[in-house]
């Protein structure tokens, strides 16, 4: 009888929960979630580079302007087309001297050369398929979704129409990329 009675304190002491489990970690959790967060140490001296490849006008001016008053410090660079994105990170012609981007905002649906080219292009690149590609379009077309996952976008996000949601979204894609996830170094 006593090793019986020895199961069941074993089995009530695994079934307790554990110090720092329960409800005290979930708020602890969503306080910290809630916290600012601070750019990883690795980034915290130098501006995050972004190229944004975006043929809109009114779209390109909405994203810097929301990257510009966002927290983490970051230099934009923003080309208009496909062929100026794979000049830009081939670093030919006007952009001999260009940084090697540590993001890549890339819109789906450009003149001359479509986002899914300059995705398969970036991505078969030896050295630059591990920068990271945020498709970011109006197209919310199950068929340009799936295009973009399986030519290894790294997200793909929906540009909203109102403003305000809009930079929201920016801001979130800044928030994830440059303060949360740890970024490949540069090759």
């Amino acid at each position: 009888m006593q090793q019986q009675s020895k199961k069941t304190i074993r089995a009530t002491r695994k079934a307790a929960p554990r110090q720092g489990e329960g409800s005290t970690t979930v708020k602890t959790r969503a306080k910290a979630s809630t916290a600012p967060r601070e750019p990883a140490p690795e980034i915290a001296g130098k501006p995050i580079e972004i190229l944004l490849v975006e043929d809109s006008d009114y779209d390109a001016q909405r994203t810097m302007n929301a990257l510009k008053t966002g927290k983490v410090r970051n230099r934009v660079c923003w080309v208009e087309d496909g062929d100026g994105a794979m000049a830009y990170l081939r670093r030919q012609g006007s952009y001999e001297a260009a940084p090697r981007p540590d993001l890549i905002l890339l819109d789906w649906y450009m003149p001359r050369m479509h986002g899914s080219e300059v995705l398969e292009q970036v991505k078969k690149d030896q050295d630059l398929k591990r920068i990271p590609v945020v498709i970011m379009t109006t197209s919310s077309d199950e068929a340009d979704v799936i295009k973009a996952y399986n030519g290894h976008a790294n997200c793909y996000v929906t540009k909203p129409v109102d403003v305000n949601e809009f930079i929201d979204k920016v801001r979130s894609i800044e928030d994830f990329w440059l303060t949360i996830v740890r970024l490949p170094p540069a090759v």
